[in-house]
């Protein structure tokens, strides 16, 4: 996962995008992650995730 150009680090879940968000200064719920406009979901979004990170 990256914001602003910097690697955040490999999030497994959506708990993690919002965990990686929350060390770079943004509060948000897990719940909202999948909602956002500003997130650039690459892949199959944020329903599914896969094992390796052929999409990053």
């Amino acid at each position: 996962m990256r914001a602003d150009g910097e690697v955040l680090g490999l999030a497994h879940n959506v708990a993690d995008v919002a965990e990686f968000l929350r060390r770079a200064g943004l509060e948000i719920d897990p719940a909202e992650v999948a909602e956002v406009p500003w997130i650039d979901w690459r892949g199959v979004g944020p329903e599914h995730w896969r094992p390796d990170a052929s999409n990053c």
